[in-house]
């Protein structure tokens, strides 16, 4: 969507009045600050684009920032998948940084609050404090520590520093205002004892500063002018401000914080403890699983960059939470899947054809045309012969008028190919169909010019030859959850919806040209959906995963329940 095609969002409207107030378009300067606890999921690709959005739309500088200040659940390994994702999705970063970082700047303006008793050492346990935090209607209690002197706090605190107390015996705490009606503003907790190694100091500190210190001071650290938070975050606001007022530079950039809702997406959960329970217990196949919403899972899956952007755009920000339906997800990768892939022919549930007049040895190679919606892509050779497979549900021995496929007696053409018309069928000792017997006309081939071959049928059947056909593993995939919001039903556990039926795995046969293929290659199966080579595949064994079908046949499925 261009941007004179559409009207402005809240925060473009809030960045257009600051500039036109007088703020320096030259000083505008983004952030996207994940933390690296996890996996980033389709949640923060809407935030990715969102910030990296403005800053495209700007032609400003956007950091990427880890909030790294918790140990016990940060890794390397998330770092680095994070900015696999942010890369993948399309967008370069100004800089990168770490709040680990600015950790000796943040202890230092610490101690500038300890010296201007604005800061304390707290010695309760967590218990006490969280009993006198008091409640939204009633007034907290001032800690018994919370009178210590400057020099007791600075000896304490530098104490902690040093690593001379255990986890748990002591934390610093802002002085602010226990009576306040915001709870997050009575004291709030800004240092905490952790004797675990970080994945980039190491062991240089045994404090860690809390979110709500780090995040704004980083963010005026590296002179961001528009903080994006989601919603959660609005009566982090207050605080924010307050410990801004008390580092802030008037001749800086002070960051605004601004807020912006969730877009939650159905029958899945984004809450990365919850994603990280699926993977824990078995659930799915690692973080990368291509039900999970984690976009290196979509990535696997076989969505691509530009659908997930386009998604985005389409559902842009708002100010209030609300849940989109995962359809409108898969119609953006169905959308440009369709422009950009190459048509191959592939059987999942094969039923055998012999064309019985065709010779019996013969082979030939029929022209098929390799995307439609793109001219560039040229063709392909397909091999045909005299024994074939097509789909099982493509043959009835008897149907109704409405049957545009193979029956009895009826004829159908087999795509890029011939005319071919069922004669009989054979049945195993349980009654199923085994194999169909047809005969073919010589003169209806596909492009060939003759009047045969402009005779119309009304159906048109993929396959492929059966003594060229290469086997293929298939991995169905489907929703993970059968509920459109598994983590908001307050009486039972997210885990009760999981939908048994996520994933199918069976041996399909796909025509030859597919042997070369490398993992990540995208293609449109014709008649039945979209498909992408995981990188489970090797050369004896091919596996492609579902990524969509041609048809939201879930919607058809929950209509009939």
């Amino acid at each position: 969507m261009s941007e004179t095609s559409r009207s402005l969002n809240f925060i473009e409207q809030l960045i257009e009045e600051d500039l036109e107030n007088g703020f320096s378009k030259k000083d505008l300067r983004f952030r996207f600050p994940p933390e690296p606890n996890g996996y980033l999921h389709i949640g923060h690709a809407s935030s990715i684009c969102l910030n990296f959005g403005l800053g495209l739309r700007y032609d400003a500088p956007v950091n990427l920032r880890f909030d790294d200040t918790n140990p016990a659940k940060e890794e390397q390994e998330f770092v680095d998948a994070i900015k696999k994702d942010v890369k993948w999705l399309g967008f370069e970063w100004n800089t990168e940084r770490y709040a680990s970082d600015y950790f000796q700047q943040l202890y230092d303006w610490a101690v500038q609050l300890i010296k201007e008793d604005k800061a304390y050492v707290d010695s309760q346990s967590s218990e006490d404090m969280a009993e006198q935090k008091g409640t939204p209607t009633e007034v907290g209690k001032e800690s018994p520590y919370r009178n210590r002197s400057v020099e007791e706090n600075l000896k304490l605190f530098e104490g902690m520093k040093n690593g001379n107390f255990e986890e748990g015996t002591h934390v610093l705490r802002a002085k602010i205002d226990m009576a306040s009606d915001n709870m997050l503003m009575r004291d709030p907790i800004m240092y905490r004892i952790l004797h675990r190694a970080h994945h980039r100091t190491n062991t240089d500190w045994c404090i860690y500063p809390m979110y709500d210190w780090t995040h704004g001071e980083s963010d005026y650290i590296e002179q961001v002018s528009h903080s994006l938070c989601t919603l959660e975050f609005l009566p982090h606001r207050e605080l924010y401000n307050w410990f801004l007022d008390e580092v802030c530079d008037p001749a800086k950039v002070r960051p605004k914080q601004r807020e912006f809702a969730r877009r939650n997406l159905s029958h899945t959960v984004v809450s990365k403890r919850k994603l990280a329970q699926l993977v824990e217990k078995g659930v799915v196949n690692g973080w990368d699983d291509p039900r999970m919403p984690t976009i290196s899972g979509l990535r696997r899956r076989g969505y691509t960059p530009e659908s997930l952007r386009n998604f985005a755009d389409i559902i842009g920000i708002a100010k209030r939470d609300n849940l989109i339906d995962v359809s409108l997800l898969e119609f953006h990768v169905r959308e440009h899947l369709n422009k950009i892939s190459p048509r191959v022919m592939g059987v999942l549930n094969p039923l055998k054809v012999v064309i019985t007049n065709y010779p019996e040895g013969q082979e030939e190679w029929l022209d098929a045309e390799n995307n439609p919606e793109d001219e560039s892509a040229g063709s392909r050779q397909v091999p045909f012969s005299r024994e074939l497979y097509i789909e099982q549900e493509d043959f009835k021995e008897e149907a109704n008028k409405k049957f545009f496929r193979l029956k009895l007696g009826s004829e159908v053409r087999l795509k890029n190919g011939y005319i071919i018309k069922a004669e009989s069928c054979t049945k195993d000792t349980d009654g199923n169909i085994t194999e169909v017997q047809c005969t073919y006309d010589p003169k209806s081939k596909s492009g060939s010019g003759s009047p045969e071959s402009l005779r119309r049928v009304k159906g048109t059947l993929h396959w492929v030859s059966i003594a060229h056909a290469i086997p293929v593993e298939v991995r169905l995939y489907d929703r993970l959850f059968t509920h459109e919001s598994p983590d908001a039903q307050k009486d039972k556990d997210f885990m009760e919806f999981i939908n048994p039926d996520s994933l199918e795995v069976i041996t399909g046969y796909a025509e030859p040209s597919l042997k070369e293929v490398t993992a990540g290659e995208r293609f449109q199966f014709q008649r039945i959906g979209y498909f992408c080579v995981d990188p489970d595949s090797t050369a004896e064994k091919l596996v492609f995963n579902r990524t969509v079908g041609l048809r939201d046949s879930w919607a058809k499925i929950q209509q009939k329940n």
